[in-house]
């Protein structure tokens, strides 16, 4: 994967995360970032899982390379986007996680409980899952294989 500037991200969340997401807009777009929003673009009530699907389908289709999420807590939109196939999203509320999990996990949608964090916070968390590279060591790589494994085998049920 090339580098962050270079890397297109889909962007969403629901009403309760639609103030941090829409600051996390603004200065990824402010630094010329490529975004695609999928929403919300208000505060009225809706609903988390429309928002992680939409980031889904644009990682799946090729249109975004990584996504972001961001409900209430984070927990919504992370367990909805792991139930689309080839989507490895995880709740991260410190730079540590969110940038481990792309290196060891090859983690692609990073979520985020705007209830729960801050925008400088979810700032940090978010320039350091742009900035980190899967790096497929043979552990790393046995790891993802058995991921990929499980989802196989429950698509086929």
């Amino acid at each position: 994967m090339s580098n962050a500037s270079s890397l297109i991200y889909a962007i969403g969340g629901d009403h309760a995360g639609f103030p941090l997401k829409s600051v996390v807009t603004q200065t990824l777009t402010d630094q010329h970032l490529q975004i695609i929003d999928c929403g919300a673009h208000d505060e009225t009530s809706s609903d988390f899982p429309d928002f992680a699907l939409a980031v889904g389908e644009a990682i799946r289709s090729g249109k975004a390379d990584r996504g972001i999420l961001v409900c209430g807590s984070g927990v919504g939109v992370s367990v909805a986007a792991n139930k689309i196939p080839g989507i490895r999203a995880a709740l991260c509320h410190d730079s540590y996680s969110a940038r481990q999990g792309v290196e060891h996990d090859d983690m692609n949608v990073l979520c985020i409980g705007a209830r729960i964090i801050g925008p400088e916070l979810a700032m940090e968390c978010i320039r350091a899952f742009m900035n980190a590279r899967y790096t497929p060591s043979e552990r790393h790589a046995r790891r993802l294989a058995k991921l990929l494994e499980i989802e196989k085998r429950f698509m086929k049920a």
